[in-house]
């Protein structure tokens, strides 16, 4: 793998800097370097920029999705997108009568791209020449507003160094954008937007509404754009630009020697389903008539920022100074990518955390189970927030329910792919991009996204103690997702024990048997662990419930003491099935598959992390190999201590020995063809305390796995927010122990040699708490004098730990 360096990348602890430019990895940059605030994100593109192959500027909604049909391949597809918004960035120059600024066309003397990390704010300087000889020095500052969540803000400034001459500024709102940021979908109607206004507003500004077309989400920006020379405001007439869905102002300035520029572009956008608002483009207008300049807008912006950073940072100290990779810099990268996604702007609004967040088209914007990975960051720091969000699944309820009962079961079945309104928005067909043929796509049979959602709301309520919660969002979602499984699940007589049959795991490369006539295999073993799990959760949650509530639920769910009753049995006798070494196999004749040639195929292929698509293009299949794409089987371990996993196989009344753990590991990582960035997070966790060189060489490879683009080709399109999330949550799980479980956090400690020591501060159950990390101590200390002590356990050490106090616990050994 290549250094960052290698790439142009240099970096401190709070930097992502891109020294010169490279087209190639443009893409990659506005992918990375995107500004968002949990409402709305914007990719780094250049202001000047347009869709042009090497540039794709963007600007997302949370939750902003449409619907639309094309004809494609003899059949209508139906495909639901997040929409691509009017690009408020427009912002185009040129010098005299040379054309209008390029930075593909001019002579770039310097080129640097800097994503400042505490502040949130995004950096390009440029010094560039002309065919006439002319020096200009521009800079660029940028930000999504984490104090405004409607705001975004950039100031441009030109520097005359050695000549005098007329600038012309171009200012627009470019609503012509479509949606072809991702290469799969590309074929696809991506015409989203229908233009309704378009007008100058005063003398410095414009408006556009636009709506999408099946969803009917207006959306209104107001952009003003002002002008002031060497800090003078200038009142220069504006010739008007309009077209249909595009509507600008020019203006020129005489520059002479020496002079700058200073170009500030506020934009405020607003929809119609905003809250608290009488109509959008009204809202629009009134809050720009309030806006203040750009510098005041950043100093709210930087101080927003600075109180998330004191709730969510995560301090390490590397124990090598000369380590190779810039591990603080990038957990910063991860963290703020997270905490633009969703914030506590998020709270209250309808909205789940798609794969690749608000970066850009990827998967069209849609929300599988990747918040099993992302949570756990902000359960521990935010909760609020996690609430916020299984909202979005409780809300989707009804048409689970619809979905489990078209299938013929019953409770609720969740979608594997989910955008507006919950219903599955899998593709059924794919385009092969080796074959160029379009394949069955049979990932919506992946039913263990449900087991995911209920772990999410479990997790949860153990981190808060929310039983408001629980009583009237989250027992809901439990009970359903366990009344979809007992229904599922049926008994094999012969085996004398319940099966699930017809799925597809976590790997997703096997989605049926070679040569079967219906797509799906039986008792994925991950499927059926998660299922009896959440059986057992279920009946706990009864027990938790009020009595009145309790009644109320198992009355309207029609739950029965014979369901109930049934659900205690399958958590007793599901099959789970095993090689004979110990092995947990991960599916019914997994052992019966051939093994692949990994060395013939990495010498012919080089990257096999889609042997997917490779064997399909040799007209070959995956469903005849023992491989996967990302961990499966080890996903148990994963979610699982292996004390958790030793209770659960023991209620099924199968053998657990211990050395199974590194067994299974060893034999699945040697068939895992690594295709997902969030299988190194899976093997760093199951490998951290076993083989840490491995564990570490998996850790540093999803760390930068976008920085990177280690999946040769994907970061462009959207950063995957899972392994970030992943990351993050390994150097607080690795090194810390955390664990919530049975009303008590639990902590044990183990600092990896890499590191010297680890600051972090979380909360539980209305405690905020830092812990501070070494060798030698990890210290605890409460904020909150006027709260209820907790239960805490330190590496076995057990004791009620006192708001606002605080306790050093040794580690020596």
């Amino acid at each position: 793998m290549k250094q960052l360096a290698q790439l142009g990348v240099t970096e401190g602890p709070w930097s992502l800097v891109f020294d010169g430019y490279d087209p190639s990895r443009e893409g990659i940059r506005e992918a990375l370097c995107t500004l968002g605030n949990g409402y709305f994100a914007t990719r780094a593109a250049a202001v000047w920029a347009t869709a042009d192959g090497t540039h794709y500027p963007g600007t997302y909604l949370a939750g902003g999705y449409n619907r639309l049909r094309t004809d494609i391949a003899g059949r209508t597809v139906e495909n639901e997108e997040l929409v691509n918004l009017p690009n408020w960035l427009a912002l185009s120059f040129r010098i005299a009568d040379q054309d209008w600024f390029d930075e593909k066309t001019a002579t770039l003397l310097s080129y640097r791209q800097e994503l400042d990390l505490r502040r949130g704010l995004l950096l390009r300087t440029v010094r560039f020449g002309d065919t006439q000889g002319r020096r200009t020095l521009l800079k660029e500052q940028r930000l999504v507003s984490m104090a405004d969540m409607h705001l975004g803000a950039l100031e441009m400034t030109l520097t005359a160094e050695n000549w005098s001459g007329r600038v012309t500024v171009r200012s627009a709102i470019d609503g012509r954008v479509v949606n072809a940021g991702a290469k799969l979908y590309r074929e696809f109607n991506g015409k989203h937007l229908e233009p309704m206004a378009g007008e100058v507003v005063g003398n410095d500004a414009i408006y556009m509404l636009v709506r999408t077309c099946q969803s009917d989400i207006r959306i209104a920006q107001v952009v003003r754009m002002q002008a002031f020379l060497d800090g003078k405001l200038l009142e220069s007439r504006r010739a008007v630009t309009k077209e249909t869905s595009y509507v600008g102002q020019e203006l020129e300035v005489d520059l002479i020697q020496g002079q700058e520029l200073s170009l500030e572009k506020l934009a405020y956008l607003y929809t119609s389903r905003d809250y608290g608002i009488s109509e959008c483009g009204f809202a629009a207008h009134r809050a720009m008539a309030l806006a203040e300049r750009f510098e005041a807008t950043k100093a709210n912006h930087v101080a927003s920022w600075a109180n998330l950073w004191q709730r969510f940072d995560v301090g390490i100290q590397p124990a090598d100074p000369g380590f190779t990779l810039n591990v603080p810099m990038l957990l910063h990268l991860n963290m703020f990518h997270l905490l633009q996604t969703v914030s506590v702007h998020s709270i209250g609004l309808d909205i789940g955390i798609p794969a690749r967040g608000w970066t850009g088209e990827a998967y069209q914007g849609h929300i599988f189970w990747d918040k099993l990975f992302i949570f756990p960051f902000f359960n521990h720091r935010v909760p609020e927030i996690t609430r916020a969000l299984l909202t979005y699944r409780f809300r989707r309820l009804g048409e689970a329910r619809a979905a489990a009962k078209s299938a013929g079961y019953n409770g609720a079945m969740f979608p594997w792919q989910s955008g507006s309104d919950g219903t599955e928005e899998t593709e059924p067909l794919n385009m092969n991009p080796r074959s160029q043929r379009w394949v069955p796509d049979n990932s919506h049979l992946q039913r263990h996204v449900g087991s995911a959602i209920a772990y999410n709301v479990w997790q949860y309520f153990q981190v808060t103690e929310d039983i408001e919660f629980l009583q009237f969002y989250g027992a809901e979602l439990i009970l359903e997702i366990a009344r979809f499984w007992s229904s599922m699940a049926s008994f094999n007589e012969h085996r004398g024990r319940y099966e699930i049959r017809g799925v597809m795991g976590p790997d997703e490369f096997h989605d049926g048997y070679a040569d079967a006539a219906m797509p799906g295999i039986n008792n994925n073993a991950y499927t059926n662990v998660m299922a009896v799990w959440v059986l057992c959760r279920a009946k706990e949650v009864l027990d938790l419930l009020s009595a009145v509530r309790c009644g109320e639920l198992t009355e309207r769910l029609c739950i029965s003491p014979e369901e109930v009753a049934r659900w205690d049995d399958i958590s007793r006798r599901m099959y789970v099935p095993f090689h004979d070494d110990g092995v947990i196999s991960q599916f019914d004749g997994y052992n019966t598959l051939r093994e692949l040639d990994w060395d013939d195929y990495r010498t012919r292929y080089s990257n096999i992390q889609r042997l997917d698509l490779i064997l399909e293009s040799e007209n070959d299949s995956p469903n005849r190999y023992k491989l996967s794409k990302q961990a499966d089987v080890l996903m148990l371990f994963y979610l699982f201590s292996a004390e958790e996993l030793a209770e659960l196989l023991t209620r099924l009344d199968y053998p657990f020995s211990y050395d199974s753990i590194p067994k299974s590991v060893t034999y699945y990582a040697a068939r895992t063809s690594q295709g997902s960035t969030l299988c190194r997070v899976v093997f760093a966790w199951v490998l951290a305390r076993s083989d840490r060189p491995r564990s570490m060489t998996f850790f540093t490879d999803a760390l930068q796995s976008d920085v990177m683009d280690i999946q040769q080709g994907t970061t462009a399109e959207g950063v995957h927010l899972g392994a970030m999330a992943g990351t993050v949550d390994l150097i607080q799980r690795v090194s810390t122990g955390i664990e919530a479980k049975g009303g008590v956090l639990r902590l044990n400690p183990e600092l990896p040699p890499e590191m010297e020591n680890l600051d972090m501060r979380i909360r539980y159950r209305g405690q905020s708490i830092d812990l501070q990390l070494t060798r030698d101590s990890l210290t605890v200390r409460g904020h909150d004098r006027h709260v209820a002590a907790i239960s805490l356990c330190v590496a076995g050490e057990a004791c009620d730990f006192v708001g606002g106090s605080t306790r050093v616990f040794s580690l020596t050994r």
